[in-house]
């Protein structure tokens, strides 16, 4: 639980719910003077842009790759020596 702070949010409830139920806009601290038409460009450019907060879908197979390079080349390097 958080205490202290207070959050200005927007719920926008979806007309058909066969996908989703709402959408939760949370609005920075910053942000004093919004109006309603940048509200709607906002969500309608989060709703078009696909979500960057993750690694790509490489990131697990790169790192399965370069862990088992490593594990190889330390096993040369063992049975060279």
């Amino acid at each position: 639980m958080v205490k202290g702070i207070t959050r200005q949010v927007y719920v926008v409830r979806s007309p058909d719910r066969a996908l989703f139920e709402q959408a939760i806009f949370i609005l920075r601290e910053d942000a004093a003077a919004v109006t309603d038409e940048m509200l709607l460009k906002e969500a309608q450019k989060a709703i078009r842009q696909p979500s960057s907060g993750g690694p790509g879908p490489f990131y697990g197979p790169l790192w399965a790759l370069g862990g088992g390079a490593v594990t190889a080349l330390i096993w040369l390097l063992t049975a060279l020596l």
